[in-house]
């Protein structure tokens, strides 16, 4: 059999193509090392660390000694508040916040998605800007609004509609702290989810509405429910999990509005706050590691929930 032409004496096609595959998974590996470094260094590494201290007692000072489940233990059978205030917090916050911020996302994006682009270019910057301003507006903003005398922006317009008769004191009553905490988290929640959603429902071509219309679409609910959501998934996927851990994390709006850790009689206190009182004010960062460790576990499940929701099936 005569060898193919331009095949150096000595090297097969199959040693050739083989040599090609080798050389293509080196680079691929070079290329993939410096994000596997970043990757191990803040976030694996982290992860594991606090699990391993989650099965200990550490004050920072003294060694690390191993007490077993004992951190688990008392945390689900023997801290009343994480069980009576810190977790139904959370899981209310979370499915107001989490939810509700997700769901006014889209809808903000949608309607944005129907004006002129100046205007929508306007527009998103305004809703955006919450998200990046942070701890510096709840602090200049809502505490002067929610001030607890006359001139709080609130008071003052209660007292001017006679809907009450004295300033009320609402960073400190804690039947009114968690409400204030929702108002603040979800003025904020125009995050980079938004954005996302908003540039989703602006690259879906526009000729699938058209087709939907002539095959008997009737009303924009339809239009959402049967050619917006699911020509964007990815998009939505994406909303989601920022959402999720957006609203697990913004334990720092309580201590802002309150000024202290822990929040009035506990009513804002979420899982971020508790781990912060045990691990740095407490300095209990063994039993902070095991708290750290529930909210890691409570994520992920969240974040799988959305997975499947949202991921695309491959058809086979």
């Amino acid at each position: 059999m005569a060898r193919k032409k331009n095949m150096p004496e000595g090297i097969t096609p199959n040693a050739s193509h083989k040599r090609m595959v080798d050389t293509d998974w080196f680079r691929g590996l070079v290329l993939l090392l410096p994000y596997a470094l970043m990757f191990a260094t803040f976030i694996l590494a982290p992860v594991m660390i606090a699990v391993g201290l989650s099965f200990t007692h550490f004050d920072v000072v003294n060694d690390p000694k191993f007490a077993g489940l004992e951190n688990y233990l008392t945390l689900f059978t023997g801290d009343v508040v994480f069980m009576k205030y810190v977790l139904p917090n959370t899981v209310m916050y979370a499915i107001i916040v989490g939810i509700g911020g997700y769901v006014l996302s889209f809808l903000m994006a949608w309607v944005l998605a129907q004006v002129t682009p100046r205007a929508r270019t306007l527009y998103s910057l305004a809703m955006y800007t919450p998200s990046m301003t942070g701890q510096l507006m709840v602090t200049i903003i809502f505490k002067a609004a929610f001030s607890g005398d006359q001139n709080g922006i609130v008071n003052a317009w209660l007292l001017q509609l006679r809907a009450i008769d004295q300033p009320i004191q609402w960073l400190i009553q804690p039947e009114h702290f968690m409400q204030i905490m929702i108002i603040v988290s979800l003025w904020s929640s125009m995050g980079i989810g938004f954005l996302s959603m908003l540039s989703g429902i602006m690259n879906i071509d526009q000729e699938l509405y058209e087709a939907a219309y002539v095959d008997g679409l009737r009303n924009r609910a339809q239009e959402i429910i049967y050619i917006t959501v699911p020509s964007m998934k990815p998009q939505m996927l994406f909303g989601a999990v920022m959402s999720i851990v957006g609203a697990f994390n913004m334990g720092w709006i309580g201590i802002s509005l309150a000024g202290s850790n822990p929040t009035p009689e506990y009513s804002g206190q979420l899982i971020v706050n508790h781990i912060d009182d045990y691990g740095y004010l407490r300095y209990e960062m063994g039993y902070a590691a095991a708290v750290s460790v529930v909210l890691l576990c409570l994520v992920w499940i969240c974040s799988q929930v959305a997975n499947k929701l949202f991921t695309e099936k491959e058809d086979f």
